[in-house]
C-alpha cells in the first residue's frame, strides 16, 4: 500500500545525538536558532557551552538537536557527570544555573526530553537533571524543585537613574567602600591568578569545593568578547572578584567572591556597584543575579539592589535514589562542610576540583 501525505501534513521530527566532535559542525546553526527565537538570550544558553565543559571540567557532552524540514527545531545541551565518589549523573548543565530544552513547540520538547530519558538509560545515570525556568510537561519528569528563585533587575539606560532608585542604605554601604580607595580591573586570563586566589578563600569559607582554575579559563577562551573577570585591588593585594557573562540583553554573574576581612570595608558592596555599572555601560537591559533560596540571605542580598523573583523549576527523571541524597542540605553533608571550612586553603584548592566536578 502507498501512503500519500497531505500537502498539509507537518514534517516529521528527528532527534540528533551530537558529541563533541559534530557538536563544533552543527554551532552556528543551533547558534542561529536560539538568537532567532528573539528577546533576551544568556550567555549560559550558547551551544560552546558544551565545549568549555568538556575542556574545562572533563565532562562527557551530548547535543539533543530536533530537526524538522532540514532547520533545527529544538535543542537540549547535556552532561554526563560521573564520579567514583557520587556517582553518575545526566545534567542540562553543570555549573550554569539555567538551561534545560528550548523547543518551538510542545512535542519538540516531549521528543527531546524523551531521547535524553533513554540517553540517561544508556549511561546508567541516577538521574537526569533539567535546570529550567518553567516546569515542562513530561510523564518521564517525576520529580520538580521549585525552592529556589532567579534574582534579575530590569536595568535603566544610565546608573544615575539606577542609583536613585537604591535604598539609603545601599548608597551609603556603597559609598563607605569607595572611601577605601579601592582600585577595579577589567580583564581576561591576565587577572585569573587574583580571581582565583579570592575564590578559592572564599568558597573554603563557606565550606564548599572550589571548581578548577581550568574552568574560567576555558570560559574566557571560548567567549573573549563576551566573558570577562572583575578583581577589586587594595594596594596589590586581590580582596575581591567576580566573573561576568554578557549574553544578548541580559548580563549574569555565575561567580562572585569577597575576602572576609574586607567585610568592614564594603568591599563585596562597591564591586557589586561596579558591576550593575559595567552591565548598564554594555547597553543591558537585565542585570541576572543567580539563583537563591526564597528569603534566604543571598535572597536578601540580591533584593535590596531591587531584583525580583522569578521561578527555577530544576525538574528530574529519577532512576535511582531520591534528588535529596544529592542537595547540600542534606543533613549528612553538613560534618563535612565544617570540616572543609577548617582545612588550609592550599589543600582545598588541590582537592576541590577534583570533588566538585563530580558533583550535579
Amino acid at each position: 500500500m502507498i501512503r500519500f501525505l497531505s500537502p498539509l501534513a507537518e514534517p516529521a521530527i528527528s532527534v540528533v545525538v551530537h558529541h563533541l566532535a559534530s557538536l563544533v559542525s552543527r554551532q552556528r546553526s543551533l547558534e542561529h536558532f536560539l538568537q532567532s527565537r528573539g528577546g533576551r538570550l544568556p550567555l549560559g544558553q550558547h551551544p560552546a557551552w558544551l565545549s568549555v565543559l568538556s575542556n574545562g571540567l572533563g565532562h562527557e557532552v551530548y547535543g539533543l538537536e530536533a530537526i524538522s524540514d532540514g532547520r533545527t527545531c529544538g535543542y537540549l545541551p547535556l552532561a554526563f557527570v560521573s564520579s567514583m565518589l557520587f556517582g553518575r549523573f545526566l545534567v542540562s548543565l553543570p555549573y550554569l544555573n539555567s538551561n534545560g530544552v528550548i523547543a518551538d513547540a510542545t512535542d519538540v520538547q516531549s521528543q527531546l526530553i524523551t531521547r535524553a530519558t533513554e540517553l540517561a538509560d544508556e549511561l546508567n545515570v541516577r538521574y537526569l537533571e533539567l535546570r529550567h525556568e518553567r516546569p515542562v510537561e513530561h510523564p518521564a519528569l517525576t520529580v520538580t524543585i521549585t525552592s529556589k528563585v532567579h534574582m534579575r533587575l530590569a536595568l535603566p539606560r544610565t546608573f544615575e537613574k539606577l542609583w536613585k532608585s537604591f535604598d539609603p542604605k545601599v548608597r551609603n554601604q556603597i559609598r563607605k567602600g569607595e572611601k577605601q580607595n579601592f582600585r577595579i580591573e577589567w580583564g581576561g586570563v591576565e587577572l585569573l591568578d587574583g580571581f582565583y586566589r579570592v575564590l578559592c578563600e572564599n568558597m573554603r569559607d563557606l565550606g564548599s569545593p572550589v571548581y578548577g582554575e581550568s574552568l574560567f579559563r576555558e570560559i574566557l577562551r571560548a567567549f573573549p568578547d563576551r566573558a570577562e573577570i572583575c578583581v577589586v585591588k587594595d594596594g596589590d593585594s586581590a580582596a575581591a572578584a567576580a566573573m561576568l557573562l554578557h549574553g544578548w540583553g541580559t548580563t549574569e554573574v555565575p561567580t562572585a567572591s569577597s575576602l572576609r576581612e574586607y567585610n568592614p570595608a564594603c568591599v563585596n558592596m562597591w564591586m557589586y556597584a561596579k558591576l550593575l555599572e559595567r552591565a548598564i555601560e554594555r547597553g543591558q537591559g537585565e542585570f541576572d543575579f543567580g539563583r537563591s533560596t526564597l528569603d534566604g540571605n543571598t535572597f536578601r542580598f540580591k533584593k535590596q539592589w531591587g531584583a525580583e523573583p522569578h521561578p527555577a523549576a530544576w525538574q528530574y527523571h529519577v532512576r535511582e535514589g531520591t534528588v535529596g541524597e544529592m542537595r547540600p542540605e542534606n543533613p549528612r553533608y553538613q560534618r563535612m562542610i565544617r570540616l572543609w571550612q577548617k582545612l588550609p586553603v592550599g589543600v582545598t584548592k588541590c582537592l576541590g576540583p577534583a570533588i566538585v566536578r563530580g558533583i550535579p
